[in-house]
Parts: structure tokens; C-alpha cells; sequence
């Protein structure tokens, strides 16, 4: 088995593009077969709060704002409900107004489940699906009419989708029974009109956008929705250097304990025409518009008969002093974690003179290559599969008895293959001199301590480029889970690899050539689900 790509030149993201999976050059399947349909965790809040996660990531590369601004409002609002005594349900409307923003063929809950997800897939269609509006009952091509039955409301200002058509339209004209209206309700028998375009009766039509979610998601941020509270005491007094102190109305702990005052060598003077008042002195200190904070109390000391040349002083005042503020909040802002991780001291290789250990990865195992003329590697990388198959019994055999060879374990295994997986490794290391593993997987670490038990400090394990080591804290946790040896990411730069590969605590590895994976899947294209069945033979 294998997929064929399609056309390369559709989409520019691979998991986004077509393809035909083939069986003996036939194709058996084809469409967006890797186009994976949105992941909504909605219902899985609680769960997910009650197993320690402190943050949920949000995906909004390549999103608009209106998404993005729609789906944190959603999540939060559900957060809270979690994290309340209340009474935790979901409404209609708002996993609509998440569908509303973007959906590739509905909702997934990818594999927060451990039953199979025939339903992650949604190959017909690797785009924004919109809502189902509804079916066209009636044409009038010269008017550029179209009449259906709404499956949604639709208000003018919202875009549809045709079916046979790339390109959206926004509703201008919306009629029913010959009467322009605004807005229609879900059953309603409405007429679009100003439509063009390849346009047939039956074809489906698709809401991609509502004006009023649209409106609502743009005025949450446009402006501020929080806004720290602040108490301040402005002074002006002759012959003394203007001042404001600045104190905490709010209940942040980052500002409990603010006392801030910032001063200006500027001394007032005698007003000889208009005087400063209260009133003008807080109207200038009240704009704090620009920044994340509101003075809810402000005191002003002002003497008698006192003038200020230029107001843009006080606005200096204000700005110096709302900078200390933000100071005195950053110093209190920091990350507490509950076992305090302290990393080895680092130093720095003397030498690069030695020549580097070269390891070799065989994807791969060929009955028809002579391997005695391999040029003396220091390691050899042998995917698991092949240590099952009595094809491969005489490479192996070759290998294992003339250089170190490791198991290569798979990045992924599944629960109900475990146990298979546990007799291969068994019969692995009985029948070949094994010297250690590859483990790709953190939970594989835990496996191989089960299988090994006592005898697992007797194998070299080394951590793969799939664990994405970025820096010491990640090579840290791996050395205490048992690694040996760990490969650096080969997403870092070259500043960052060269400072992770000269630090001694834990030996590195680098990938410096062959072909590494576009996206490794749980979902099997075969079965359509994320389940693995051990008595399937087939793969991909």
C-alpha cells in the first residue's frame, strides 16, 4: 500500500491536499485523505481541568481575528463553568457560532477519546464548510434569483457559499414572498437574490459567515475589557518638584502591595492669567487610554493661583508614572512550579578534535544488498517491525553480531498492541545481541520498563528527534526518565544546536542527513479509525 499525492499545486500545507490511496495501482481511495477535521474540546473541559492542564493552546495561525476572538470568548466562558459548583452543559448556540467561524466538515474530538474515531478525516472538502443553509428550490438565472428553505437564520451582511462555486457571496437583497426583508428565521422559504454563477436546483448552499458573530467578535477587541484599577495623589505646589503617587484599587495580586511615586524637576509658577484647576489636572491624568489602566480615585494637591505652561507635562507625569507601575508588576509575575528543577552544571566540550560517532537509521531492510560493505558505522537504527519477520532473520543476524545495533521503537503504539508488542521486543533481544533502543514516544520509556524490568539499565536508550528537545529543561526531564543519549530538534537553529551539542551532562545527537517524516498519524487510512486491530495485516 501507498498514497500517491495529488495535485501539488491546490494547497501549499500537505495535509491539506489531495490524494488517492492506491492498492496494486488501483486507486481504492481518494479526496483529502490527511485534511483532519477541526478539533473542538469543548465537552472534554472538565475532564481535562481535573487531569492537571493549567492551559489550553488555541489554534489560530492563518485564522482570522473574528475566529480567533469567538473561540477564546467560548473557551473561557466554558473554563469558568468548569471551574464553578455550576451545573456544566454546553448550549446549541454557541457550538454553532464555533462551527459558524470555521469548520472542515463539522467537528472532531480527535483522540481526547479512546474509541475509534471513524469521523477525524474529512477528505470531500479540506476548507471552511460554513453551515448547511439549505437546498435550492427554485432558479430565476435572468433575475439572479434562488429560493430556499432555511436550515439557518440569515440576516443581510452574511456570506454564502454554492456549492458548485469557489467563491463567496454577500447577501444584499432578501426576500420573502416578494417582500425585502433583513432577517430570516431557521423554516422560513426565502429568496436570495443578485446571484451569478454556475447555479443548479438541488445544489446545497453553505452560510460561511454571520455578519452579527462577525460584529460581536470585532467589538471585543477593539477595545479594552480589563482594565486595572489604580489610585493616585497628584501634588503641585510652588517652589516644589510636581509629583504623583500611585497606589492599588484592584484586587491583582500583582498589585497589592503597589506604592509607586514618580516626580518632575519642574517647578510651578505664578499664574498671572488663568490658573490650573482640579478639574483640568484629572482630565489629563484620566487618559489612560493607551494602556491597561484605569485611576479610579485621583487626589490633587494644587496650590492657590498655580500655572503650568504646557499641560503635556502632566502627561509626562502620568506616562513615567504608569511605566513604574508596570515595572513593579513584571517583578511580581513569574511561574511557581511545585518541584523547584534545578539543571546539572553545564560545561562547555574542550575538544572537537575527535571524530563524531556516526549512528545510521535503516528505514528500510533490503534481502537484495550486501551489508558486510557498510564502512564500519559506530551504530545501526533497526525499526521493530523487521526483528518480527523471518525474512529478515540472516541481515539481522549480520548486523546485530558486527556493530551495535538498537530497536527502533514506532512513534506511535496503541493500547491493544501493547501486548504484541511486548513478545516482539521479548523475542527481540533473546534472539539478536541487542545494545539499546531508540524510543520515540515518552510513554515508550515506561513500556520498556515493564518489559525489561531489572534488566533495563543494561540497554543504552536513546531519546528521538520526535521528543523535540529545544533545551536543557526538556534534556533534564529525559535523563531522569532513563535516557542515555538524546537527538537534538532539527527545527532549532544553528545557534541553539551548537549550544545544546557542547553541553556535557547528557551526550547528543544530531540528524545531519536522510528524510524525515511530514506527519506521523494515529488514524489509520485503511480501517478509517484511530484504532489498531491486531489481527489486521494490512498498513500503510
Amino acid at each position: 500500500m501507498e498514497v500517491d499525492p495529488g495535485n501539488r499545486g491546490q494547497c501549499a500545507q500537505p495535509c491539506r491536499m489531495p490524494y488517492a490511496l492506491l492498492k496494486n495501482n488501483k486507486i481504492i481511495n481518494k479526496g483529502h485523505l490527511l485534511s483532519t477535521r477541526d478539533l473542538c474540546g469543548l465537552e472534554y473541559i472538565p475532564q481535562l481541568i481535573k487531569a492537571g492542564v493549567h492551559c489550553l493552546k488555541i489554534e489560530g495561525r492563518m485564522k482570522s481575528p473574528e475566529y480567533v476572538a469567538t473561540v477564546t470568548r467560548i473557551y473561557r466562558k466554558y473554563i469558568d463553568l468548569a471551574m464553578s459548583n455550576k451545573h456544566f452543559e454546553i448550549s446549541t448556540q454557541d457550538k454553532k457560532d464555533l462551527m459558524q467561524v470555521f469548520n472542515r466538515g463539522a467537528f472532531s474530538d480527535g483522540h481526547l477519546n479512546i474509541k475509534p474515531n471513524k469521523h477525524l478525516v474529512y477528505k470531500d472538502k479540506p476548507g471552511n464548510l460554513g453551515l448547511f443553509l439549505g437546498n435550492v428550490k427554485h432558479i430565476n438565472k435572468n433575475k439572479g434569483y434562488l429560493t430556499l428553505k432555511l436550515q439557518e437564520q440569515i440576516n443581510i451582511g452574511d456570506t454564502i457559499l454554492l456549492e458548485k462555486e469557489q467563491n463567496t457571496y454577500t447577501i444584499s437583497e432578501l426576500m420573502e414572498n416578494g417582500k425585502n426583508i433583513i432577517t430570516a428565521k431557521i423554516g422560513q422559504i426565502v429568496t436570495i437574490g443578485r446571484m451569478k454563477g454556475n447555479i443548479n436546483l438541488g445544489d446545497s448552499v453553505y452560510k460561511m459567515s454571520s455578519k452579527y458573530l462577525n460584529t460581536l467578535a470585532k467589538q471585543s477587541y477593539q477595545k479594552e475589557n480589563r482594565k486595572i484599577k489604580l489610585n493616585c495623589e497628584i501634588t503641585i505646589q510652588k517652589n516644589s518638584p510636581i509629583s504623583i503617587y500611585i497606589t492599588s484599587a484592584d484586587v491583582c495580586s500583582c498589585y497589592k502591595y503597589l506604592d509607586v511615586i514618580v516626580s518632575l524637576d519642574y517647578l510651578p509658577e505664578e499664574a498671572k492669567n488663568k490658573p490650573l484647576t482640579k478639574e483640568i489636572v484629572i482630565s489629563q491624568i484620566s487618559k489612560t487610554s493607551s494602556t491597561p489602566y484605569i485611576f479610579d480615585k485621583i487626589k490633587v494637591n494644587l496650590d492657590n493661583n498655580t500655572f503650568l505652561p504646557k499641560l503635556s507635562i502632566l502627561n509626562e507625569l502620568r506616562r513615567l508614572g504608569l511605566d513604574k507601575v508596570k515595572e513593579y508588576a513584571l517583578t511580581k509575575i513569574h511561574r511557581t512550579y511545585k518541584h523547584k528543577l534545578r539543571l546539572p552544571i553545564v560545561s562547555k566540550n574542550i575538544s572537537h578534535k575527535q571524530n563524531p560517532n556516526i549512528s545510521i537509521l535503516f528505514n528500510e531492510l533490503n534481502t537484495n544488498l550486501d551489508y558486510s560493505s557498510l564502512e564500519k558505522p559506530n551504530h545501526i537504527y533497526i525499526p521493530l517491525k523487521y526483528f518480527t519477520n523471518a525474512t529478515y532473520e540472516s541481515i539481522l543476524n549480520f548486523l546485530t553480531s558486527h556493530y551495535k545495533t538498537y530497536i527502533y521503537m514506532p512513534t506511535i503504539i496503541n493500547q491493544n498492541y501493547i501486548t504484541l508488542f511486548s513478545n516482539y521486543i521479548i523475542k527481540s533481544i533473546k534472539n539478536y545481541n541487542i545494545f539499546g533502543f531508540i524510543v520515540s514516544n515518552i510513554s515508550n520509556f515506561k513500556l520498556l520498563r515493564d518489559i525489561l524490568k531489572k534488566d533495563f539499565s543494561k540497554y543504552e536508550i536513546i531519546a528521538n528527534y520526535t521528543l523535540n528537545v529545544y533545551n536543557l529543561y526538556t534534556v533534564e526531564a529525559l535523563k531522569n526518565l532513563g535516557a542515555n543519549l538524546y537527538t537534538i530538534s532539527p527545527e532549532l537553529d544553528a545557534q541553539n544546536i551548537s549550544y545544546l551539542g557542547n553541553t556535557t551532562f547528557l551526550p547528543s545527537s544530531l540528524i545531519v542527513y536522510g528524510k524525515i517524516p511530514l506527519m506521523n498519524m494515529r488514524y489509520c487510512l485503511l480501517g478509517e479509525s484511530n484504532k489498531s486491530y491486531s489481527t489486521c495485516n494490512r498498513y500503510v
